[in-house]
């Protein structure tokens, strides 16, 4: 199991912790969409976001997280579930940025703008967040997010390290979050232990495991681990899906496309999966109609 998260409770001091290692999650994501370094991290640093906002899920649900900016990567669109699945994409994937540090990453987003959040509960209807974005860090905008429109005390603190070429070495990130009755102290008491230690990608890359970094934390402070959850990258996009795609288009548009190009490519956002119909294959959606 390379890539996974730990998640741990202090349950008499109300508080729960979420580790995630997560690089080889981040670098698949970069290869599949040939990004940058610039990209790379920032795409990076969401899907560890939605990592550590998939546990807190119930079985099943799924969260969907769009942080559309100023900066001139646009938009990055990642969703999870509780098991660990987990897919996104950015819109502008060849950004090159002079600089690779902190402030430059955020710019690449833009502090200007909003992130949705989209829960599926297994309700009727969707729940739906937005708020505006901040800063453009993605660690400080989702601990925005749990603690003004959720109103729960948390703190998300993701990082990462690259080597020369700027490609991604290690990638994680943790959750801090009070339990009922929400006291923000003890939040603010692991922050200052955080504080005190290396960058959690760090600490990684120098071979320190997710319980390791869990007990630096807690310190002398009672904890129990609850679960150790694999995470990987998974797009739910098949030949059917596409299928349907082209057939939500009508008989109207399939006709135009078998006589203007002969054929067509299904190219899915996500994880760049093609599907290719050739004109046999669209002539057959046809005779479905």
């Amino acid at each position: 199991m390379n890539d996974y998260l730990l998640r741990a409770l202090a349950r008499e001091a109300g508080v729960r912790v979420i580790v995630s290692s997560n690089t080889d999650l981040a670098r698949e994501a970069a290869d599949r969409h040939s990004t940058f370094p610039i990209a790379s991290i920032a795409l990076g640093h969401a899907l560890t976001g939605a990592a550590l906002m998939g546990a807190l899920l119930k079985v099943r649900q799924r969260i969907a997280m769009k942080f559309e900016g100023s900066g001139p990567l646009q938009k990055i669109l990642v969703e999870s579930d509780n098991n660990g699945r987990i897919r996104g994409y950015v819109s502008q994937p060849m950004i090159d940025l002079p600089e690779l540090s902190p402030e430059q990453i955020a710019a690449a987003l833009g502090d200007t703008g909003l992130l949705t959040v989209v829960k599926d509960t297994l309700l009727p209807e969707l729940s739906e967040s937005t708020v505006p974005l901040g800063s453009g860090d993605i660690a400080a905008e989702l601990t925005f997010f749990l603690n003004q429109s959720e109103q729960i005390p948390s703190l998300i603190d993701i990082s990462h390290t690259v080597d020369n070429e700027g490609n991604l070495q290690t990638v994680g990130g943790l959750l801090i979050q009070a339990l009922p009755p929400y006291e923000s102290d003890i939040v603010q008491q692991l922050r200052n232990n955080i504080q005190e230690l290396p960058p959690m990608a760090d600490l990684l890359n120098s071979g320190k495991t997710p319980e390791e970094i869990v007990a630096l934390l807690f310190g002398e402070m009672p904890y129990k681990l609850l679960e150790r959850r694999p995470l990987h990258f998974e797009c739910g996009c098949n030949r059917t899906r596409s299928e349907q795609a082209l057939i939500s288009l009508g008989p109207e548009e399939i006709q135009h496309i078998i006589d203007t190009e002969g054929e067509t490519v299904v190219d899915c956002h996500f994880c760049h999966e093609q599907y290719v119909f050739s004109r046999e294959d669209l002539e057959e959606l046809l005779d479905n109609f």
